[in-house]
């Protein structure tokens, strides 16, 4: 299905504080998971002193970036929509809120 139009967001949906908010939330929730998610396997394999994968050392890993993600989305669900994804946040704020929404 073709683009009819391209819809832009208006000026005022950028710098209203609502929307300035759940940008800065999204911002810091994403670095929280990225740092996490990599820490806790940076810390995994530090402490396996680099020994070879196993099945339950897959799943240890799976598990902590499932938890990394799992609390930046609880906490900014009343804040943002909670999605975590930077490239999103950037379509809302290029194209304005959901039509759905």
């Amino acid at each position: 299905m073709p683009f009819r139009t391209i819809h832009i967001g208006r000026l005022e949906e950028l710098t209203h504080p609502d929307n300035l908010k759940a940008a800065l939330a999204e911002f810091i929730l994403t670095l929280i998971f990225v740092f996490v998610g990599e820490g806790s396997g940076m810390a995994f394999n530090k402490l396996t002193d680099n020994a070879s994968t196993t099945l339950a050392r897959l799943m240890a890993a799976a598990l902590a970036h499932a938890f990394s993600l799992f609390v930046p989305v609880s906490v900014s669900t009343n804040i943002s929509d909670s999605h975590v994804n930077p490239t999103v946040t950037f379509g809302f704020f290029v194209d304005g809120l959901p039509r759905y929404m």
